[in-house]
């Protein structure tokens, strides 16, 4: 293990993220805010210390090690979330760093869970701050830079393993750069078409049409509106959102495919059918429910039960109405959502299809072998054998997940919070949804929460945005062991 190699590429990181900070620094100067200075502050210091660590700890020739690659992506997300609380702690934004803290490893995680009582009364450069961290987030820190700078060699493949969501990042080049770059690519166009739908035929201003944008291909939920998309009133912005989000939430590998004409490998994949007949049975079931119970026209029923399934089947977290409101077996269903989330390879979050997948043939194959012992069954997705040990990683991750779901619940619960909060909350960040139910529910928020629970939540984000490994492994004693 070379700390140095770790140390040196955690500096060039955090010079990145400087230079990202500007942004938000260059809106506020547009918009002549106060928070003008926390933002140049903010970049000053987070270039000066990144170039601290850049230039005063000299990489290494070599490529980097699995070790030192999982190390490295760890790193670079708590870092990231470190120097990304600056400009709300330097604005006065939350009264305590744990908070700020807390809102930056939202944004950077595109979880979307956030502590502001007032969202509407921060300024231009706060908000799309908070918007943008999502946008740089969903795609991945790491794999932007593999895409832009070649400087990590063979060894980015381990952070690119790493960082991507999913149990197998599909590799669409020969080379990582270009797999990485090919996916950024992907995101950005079709974050520019969002961005153009909106503002020229939504005809919302650019500032609106940039924020939903980096709320929705990110699948991260934060918006500069306390209502989220229910301030807009515009079936045109929903449905825009609404579609985008179900894109964002497949595997962006299969968009590749679209783009060089194979549409038979594109409609083929079993996990985006079933990620779809999810999205649609889950509509189908909620818009019954509502019009049975609480006894709202079809057509009311069907636009509120498709967006908020999308929204949190997507791992999204936006709102079109206060579901805590809604009957006992809707909000169940949308729970169930939380845990299950998007595709692999997609921006969103949770346990993922492809590993529910899995765990059903996975269990209905230990069903057949307890009748017939002796018979031969493999386990097969889409048509493919899958290997032994593919299979059982998925099934040792989906057991890690859950029991990171029960032990964060009790542990949330032991802080004196309701049991559908403490649940809810630890699902809603574990999985990077965002909003929760009951007191973390679309109209809540999360100042609620003890701070000893933000940390346990802050922990559940990190843990949730990069899969368990390149986190828990970090705890392991033998992998800081220098050989």
């Amino acid at each position: 293990m070379r700390i140095r190699v770790i140390v040196h590429y955690l500096g060039f990181t955090v010079i990145i993220l400087g230079l990202f900070m500007v942004i938000p620094l260059l809106c506020s100067i547009h918009f002549s805010e106060d928070d003008v200075w926390a933002f140049a502050i903010s970049v000053g210091v987070t270039l000066g210390i990144g170039a601290l660590l850049f230039f005063s700890v000299p990489g290494s020739k070599g490529n980097l090690s699995r070790r030192e690659g999982l190390a490295l992506v760890a790193g670079v997300w708590i870092l990231a979330a470190a120097f990304g609380a600056l400009p709300y702690q330097l604005a006065g934004i939350f009264p305590s760093y744990i908070d700020s803290y807390f809102e930056a490893m939202s944004g950077f995680t595109t979880t979307g869970a956030t502590v502001l009582t007032s969202i509407e009364s921060q300024s231009h450069g706060i908000l799309l701050w908070r918007n943008f961290t999502q946008w740089i987030g969903g795609m991945g820190i790491v794999t932007l830079f593999i895409a832009l700078f070649p400087i990590l060699g063979i060894g980015a493949a381990y952070l690119f393993e790493a960082e991507m969501p999913g149990p197998q990042p599909e590799r669409l080049k020969v080379r990582i750069r270009d797999t990485a770059k090919a996916l950024w690519i992907i995101y950005i166009a079709l974050s520019f078409v969002q961005f153009a739908a909106l503002k020229f035929i939504g005809k919302i201003p650019v500032f609106d049409a940039c924020t939903i944008t980096f709320g929705t291909m990110p699948t991260g939920g934060f918006l500069h509106k306390d209502l989220s998309i229910t301030a807009y009133d515009s079936l045109f912005i929903s449905s825009t959102v609404t579609f985008f989000m179900v894109l964002a939430g497949a595997n962006f590998g299969l968009y590749y495919y679209l783009y060089k004409r194979d549409y038979k490998r594109f409609f083929s994949n079993i996990e985006f059918r079933f990620y779809i007949v999810i999205i649609v049975v889950s509509s189908l079931a909620i818009m019954l429910d509502l019009v049975q119970n609480m006894g709202q026209p079809v057509g009311e029923a069907l636009s509120y039960a498709t967006f908020q399934t999308v929204s949190i089947q997507t791992t999204t977290g936006f709102a079109t109405a206060d579901f805590n409101e809604w009957p006992s077996f809707s909000r169940s269903i949308l729970l169930i959502l939380m845990i299950i989330g998007a595709s692999a390879g997609s921006t969103g979050g949770a346990l993922k299809v492809i590993r529910l997948l899995v765990l059903v043939k996975y269990i209905l194959r230990q069903l057949y072998l307890a009748i017939s012992p002796k018979s031969v069954h493999s386990l097969s997705i889409g048509g493919h054998v899958l290997p032994e040990n593919i299979a059982s990683g998925i099934v040792g991750i989906s057991i890690l997940y859950f029991s990171a779901l029960m032990i964060g619940f009790l542990v949330m619960s032991a802080m004196g919070l309701d049991l559908i909060t403490a649940f809810s909350s630890v699902a809603a960040t574990l999985g990077n949804v965002g909003p929760g139910l009951a007191s973390v529910g679309p109209v809540g928020n999360y100042s609620i929460i003890p701070e000893a629970g933000k940390v346990i939540l802050i922990l559940c984000m990190l843990i949730g945005r990069l899969e368990f490994l390149a986190v828990l492994v970090l705890i392991v004693p033998a992998f800081w062991k220098w050989r």
